[in-house]
């Protein structure tokens, strides 16, 4: 065979006379590779330049069958080498527009609530005889809108700026905002609920903040949980501990914290973290 970078003449002078064709390629490195598929074959080959690159020649008996082999090779390699990892996925920049959006949309509702007092408060708290013995189902919504005082309204919105940040940037703007609507409406339905047996109230964006907080465990559980790594049933006790630590750290204070209402959120976002994270079954040709 002709060694790439040969000089033509010496090259030419070993060729058989029977060689046909079995590929062009533009570069001796190119028509290499593919001369090691013949190899793998046990047969040779032979690298010719030409006008346009190198022609891969080899016997004419075995012409059809390293075709084929040599077509099989150009699909598998297709995409390879893959990118590099920081090429293939670049880092997203923290997103805040939306939270911020959302802080001030809280904002104004609470500055409504001080215009003119009681009144959203009559329609909107979750009460949870209201909503299943009377029908009212906007209350889990309009609930996640509404606080108590100036000190409960900085709390969430500071809280819920970051936490809602980190699930939108990590899950995406329109998913990330969707999961975060069911699972807070979700948790709130929970807790009403469990509490519909007596007199139930509720109002306060921290459900909602708990809830991303769930979505981000859920999402780092199942992507630890994955068939590719190594104990991952082990690798998965992190996430859940820290998800955990953060609801027992915050999500518990004085007598008047909605505890239930923090857990009910929390688990809801879990579930739904992990259930948005399963690997999406690919359609079978």
């Amino acid at each position: 065979m002709a060694a790439p970078g040969e000089p033509a003449g010496s090259a030419r002078e070993r060729v058989p006379a029977d060689l046909v064709e079995a590929g062009a390629y533009p570069t001796a490195s190119d028509g290499f590779d593919h001369g090691l598929v013949v190899l793998a074959m046990g047969l040779s080959f032979w690298l010719l330049p030409s006008d346009h690159g190198f022609r891969l020649l080899v016997e004419s008996p075995a012409a059809a069958a390293v075709r084929d082999q040599l077509a099989c090779f150009d699909r598998e390699s297709l995409g390879w080498p893959p990118r590099p990892a920081t090429e293939a996925r670049p880092a997203r920049r923290l997103d805040l527009f939306t939270p911020l959006l959302w802080a001030l949309a809280v904002i104004a509702v609470f500055w409504c609530q001080g215009e003119w007092p009681g009144t959203l408060e009559r329609t909107g708290v979750l009460d949870a005889q209201a909503v299943f013995a009377r029908g009212q189902w906007w209350r889990p919504v309009t609930a996640l809108f509404l606080h108590a005082n100036v000190g409960h309204l900085i709390s969430n919105v500071i809280s819920g700026v970051f936490v809602l940040a980190s699930v939108i940037t990590t899950i995406g703007r329109t998913r990330g905002w969707l999961l975060v609507a069911l699972a807070a409406v979700a948790g709130n339905v929970a807790v009403a609920a469990l509490n519909a047996s007596g007199p139930y109230q509720s109002l306060g964006a921290s459900t909602a903040i708990f809830a991303g907080l769930g979505l981000l465990t859920g999402r780092a559980i199942r992507v630890l949980a994955r068939p590719v790594r190594r104990r991952r049933w082990q690798a998965i006790i992190a996430p859940l501990a820290a998800g955990l630590g953060l609801l027992g750290l915050f999500g518990a204070g004085d007598a008047r914290t909605d505890v239930g209402a923090h857990a009910a959120g929390f688990a809801a976002g879990l579930l739904l973290g992990i259930a948005a994270s399963l690997p999406r079954a690919r359609a079978v040709p």
